[in-house]
């Protein structure tokens, strides 16, 4: 993933991290006398990177069919969840970090609603950890929910990754938790990621307050004050950087972004920086949502990444299957675009693209090996791997 690939190549490691790269020949001459490992017809590639998923769900597979709203799919989904203990949570989130590896993942942005785990996780792979923060119920609470989760991700063990903030959604996280996430953002330098514009319900709430969602808040007690104005990507940018003068801060990661109007599109076109998008197209597809505007966005110079969502409404944790789902609804994309989108994409999402997502010298020795043999062209073989990855390394150790 940082130039054409190498036939008959080599990678020298240091440590964690990659030392030189070529093919065999030129290795061989400029690092005589070192250990070798040899992987035969292989396609070395840098590991992949999932940038929005939510582990705490692993043990809901197969518990949620599709349903006829993305309400009735939030009732379900809560009922679910009721049912959980802590011990529940911990054994979920230890068969996600299992099963993502065993797909080739070997970084995580992982969202979770209970951040006091964290120090009970034992993480194979490098992790962002998100503390997913929602105060729809009780908005008083913002500052008390703040410290709690500030403090659990500040005494989170190194996972080689890093810690950040999600504010859930715009119609379960106040306006007052996006603003001081990002304050808090800015003083500690930690991500911010964040559900929007993900359903057609969602649209209906925030622009004619009306629909399902908007009903089913407004029974819980939220203020819906802040509907039928305007599209819920609109309420975005009046609520963080852009209300206060600024433009809209690389640092949001925003998962989902289908729903847009025209009016977003020029909001979008007009932001000076861009941020990040992250798309999942198999929960995209079990929701059914709008299309997502992937070339739209692209055009406007936002970084697009892949990311799996939860089990809760998709199949299992395959970075590969999420790149064939989207060649398959974007087949103007060559798998070597789709490659990028689960590697160097979501590297600077991330903002460790001058570390991971390549091979390439001083990057992490983050790095999978799949059978590949050179028939085809090489990125149409990776995209077509549907077995588990057998060969994997993580910070120069497998």
């Amino acid at each position: 993933m940082d130039g054409p690939p190498i036939k008959n190549g080599a990678v020298v490691l240091f440590g964690n991290r990659i030392a030189d790269i070529g093919t065999f020949p030129e290795i061989s001459a400029r690092h005589s006398g070192q250990e070798l490992v040899d992987l035969g017809e292989q396609a070395l590639l840098p590991g992949l990177i999932n940038a929005h998923c939510h582990l705490d769900y692993t043990c809901l597979r197969g518990k949620i069919p599709p349903q006829k709203s993305f309400t009735d799919w939030i009732r379900a989904i809560n009922a679910e969840k009721a049912k959980l203990s802590e011990q529940d949570y911990l054994a979920s989130i230890a068969e996600g970090f299992a099963e993502a590896k065993r797909f080739g993942t070997t970084t995580v942005a992982n969202l979770t609603a209970f951040p006091e785990l964290i120090l009970h996780v034992n993480t194979p792979i490098r992790t962002w950890w998100f503390s997913e923060l929602i105060d729809v119920r009780d908005p008083s609470c913002t500052d008390e929910l703040l410290d709690l989760a500030i403090h659990a991700m500040k005494r989170a063990r190194d996972s080689g990754g890093g810690i950040g903030l999600a504010p859930h959604t715009l119609f379960t996280a106040s306006p007052n938790l996006y603003r001081y996430c990002e304050q808090i953002a800015e003083r500690e330098n930690v991500l911010l990621t964040t559900h929007l514009a993900e359903s057609r319900e969602e649209m209906s709430m925030f622009h004619d307050a009306s629909g399902p969602l908007y009903e089913f808040l407004k029974s819980i007690g939220r203020d819906m004050s802040d509907c039928g104005h305007e599209t819920p990507f609109g309420w975005f940018t009046r609520i963080v950087g852009a209300a206060a003068g600024r433009a809209l801060p690389t640092e949001w990661i925003v998962a989902h972004l289908n729903e847009l109007a025209e009016s977003d599109f020029e909001l979008l076109e007009g932001s000076v920086r861009k941020f990040h998008v992250v798309h999942s197209p198999r929960s995209h597809d079990y929701f059914a949502h709008s299309r997502f505007p992937l070339e739209r966005l692209r055009s406007l110079g936002f970084n697009i990444c892949l990311g799996t969502d939860s089990l809760a409404s998709n199949d299992d944790l395959s970075l590969f299957a999420e790149m064939r789902a989207l060649q398959r609804s974007e087949p103007a994309f060559s798998p070597k675009e789709v490659l990028k989108m689960a590697t160097r994409n979501a590297a600077l999402a991330l903002g460790k693209s001058q570390v991971l997502g390549r091979i390439r010298a001083n990057y992490f020795a983050d790095l999978i090996a799949i059978p590949c043999s050179g028939a085809a062209d090489v990125f149409e073989e990776v995209l077509a791997f549907d077995r588990p990855v057998d060969w994997m390394m993580v910070a120069g150790k497998r």
